[in-house]
């Protein structure tokens, strides 16, 4: 089974997004966790995340996770919000960098592109959906990159 790990900051707004979506999208097809290279253990997603997974029905009981040495040896598949995370985690992780990229390189987003998805930390509702809309189309390009692997 493929277990995949999204990466962000605070572990509290893109990758639980990610994490549900992806869960809701694939439900037991793969293994999916988030966590934060900065997070507080335990925090719940933010209430925006929550709000915006709600109005979407997807299902979400998310808690913050720290990114640690178990994740990077659980994951198939890192993938980062960011090149800043994807960077942070070669540095502490050598031995991730062959199966850590960032959402959009994973995907093959075109040469030159914004590989970054960013960060709705502290907007307003509508910056969550303008996200979750970003983050959709990611979901549905890995779900196609992961089926074909």
């Amino acid at each position: 089974m493929t277990n995949i790990l999204f990466v962000c900051t605070g572990n509290t707004c893109r990758s639980p997004m990610a994490e549900a979506l992806l869960k809701y999208k694939k439900k037991d097809e793969l293994h999916v966790r988030s966590a934060g290279v900065f997070a507080n253990q335990g925090s719940e997603a933010s209430y925006q995340t929550v709000q915006v997974l709600n109005e979407e029905g997807i299902p979400n009981q998310h808690r913050s996770s720290l990114l640690s040495e178990e994740h990077v040896k659980w994951a198939t598949y890192i993938l980062t919000m960011t090149t800043s995370h994807k960077q942070l985690i070669n540095s502490q992780y050598p031995e991730a960098r062959e199966k850590t990229f960032t959402l959009k390189e994973f995907v093959q987003e075109p040469a030159g592109y914004n590989l970054d998805i960013s960060d709705p930390f502290g907007g307003s509702v509508k910056l969550y959906r303008e996200t979750f809309k970003e983050m959709t189309t990611l979901i549905d390009a890995l779900i196609k990159k992961i089926d074909k692997l």
